[in-house]
């Protein structure tokens, strides 16, 4: 059976959240995988968990907010090298 390809059925520049709607649970991981948004609801829209990253893809926004990916933008990685 071939899959559809994951098309947006809008051109857009945001890409916050989706939702796909379907009983063929493959064909919703082919989806969540080819959609560029933050947030993918299956069978459900607009679920939350605080332990879950939130935030957008393209104008939709910059980094993670909740969950450990947020940590992430208030630390650096720094390398030092020190010969004695």
């Amino acid at each position: 059976m071939s899959r559809p390809k994951c098309a947006s059925p809008a051109k857009t520049t945001y890409g916050l959240a989706a939702g796909v709607w379907t009983r063929d649970l493959r064909l919703a991981h082919h989806m969540a995988a080819g959609l560029e948004a933050g947030s993918v609801w299956v069978n459900t829209y607009n679920a939350f968990d605080s332990g879950s990253p939130f935030g957008g893809y393209k104008q939709s926004g910059f980094g993670r907010d909740l969950g450990s990916y947020a940590l992430e933008q208030y630390t650096n990685v720094k390398s030092v090298w020190i010969s004695l």
